[in-house]
């Protein structure tokens, strides 16, 4: 195929940026890629809507991870959740924004801010109740719960990934080669994108692995093809429901019974 006909679900440099999105991000990229939920943004954009999603608000369809910044309803055990600090000791440490590392971008979902910080290797998502202010001094909530904890441990993590963007040099940042998981996210993306756009199964695997690879090995029972066809049933799989377990929320009810989630191997 060459070059200057190539759909765009072609290209899979033009996927790279999904080898270091974490689990939230990956949801958003899944779910806006669904046909319902994109008629749900050009159409209403009510709450209402939103929620049949498990977001607070639409979020545009058309920017991808890098750019969006999706609400989830409710929020992931990853999310740090800052309350001002009632009885702070005398050397209690400040609210600093500005000192947070990454770039930064706010979201009011009608009754708090979210806080999403990004950087080269790194994102953290913060909640911001209504009555912190900066220099204030401030306390991190863990959701009360049977799991909680899971919460602590998700707390801890977040906070570890905060202390050392915070106290390192972000110009340059080496990363490390991507795993086998991530590359699997990115195949089903592209792979996701290939079918949504009507190619054939053929055409996918020249897409996703070269037309000499599919030329070698590209009979019925080969398992190149049946590579295929796993990578489009899981990544519409992920775009139907199973996205909500990326993002750490409860399963849809569809027809009396709870989706089933994809894990992620």
């Amino acid at each position: 195929m060459a070059d200057s006909c190539a759909p765009s679900w072609y290209p899979t440099a033009a996927y790279l940026y999904v080898l270091h999105l974490d689990g939230q991000a990956l949801a958003w990229e899944y779910l806006r890629r669904h046909p319902d939920y994109r008629r749900d943004w050009r159409r209403c954009r009510r709450s209402d809507a939103a929620q049949r999603w498990g977001l607070r608000l639409l979020e545009n369809p058309t920017l991808d991870a890098r750019d969006a910044h999706p609400a989830w309803f409710p929020d992931h055990d990853a999310v740090l959740q800052l309350y001002p600090d009632t009885d702070p000791p005398p050397e209690a440490v400040a609210f600093a924004l500005w000192q947070l590392p990454g770039h930064k971008h706010l979201i009011h979902d009608g009754q708090r801010l979210l806080l999403v910080s990004r950087w080269a290797g790194g994102c953290l998502r913060f909640a911001l109740a209504p009555d912190l202010a900066d220099g204030m001094a401030y306390a991190y909530a863990v959701r009360a719960s049977d799991a909680s904890q899971a919460h602590c441990q998700a707390l801890s993590a977040s906070l570890k990934q905060l202390a050392t963007a915070t106290g390192t040099s972000l110009v340059a940042v080496t990363r490390p080669r991507p795993s086998l998981t991530s590359l699997l996210e990115l195949h089903t993306l592209q792979a996701l994108d290939a079918t949504l756009a009507g190619a054939s199964l053929r055409e996918v695997a020249e897409g996703l692995f070269g037309t000499d690879a599919v030329a070698a090995d590209w009979h019925a029972d080969s398992a190149l093809r049946a590579r295929v066809r796993r990578l489009v049933r899981r990544g519409n799989r992920l775009m139907q429901s199973g996205y909500r377990h990326l993002a750490q929320l409860p399963p849809a009810e569809q027809g009396g019974r709870a989706a089933v989630s994809v894990k992620r191997p």
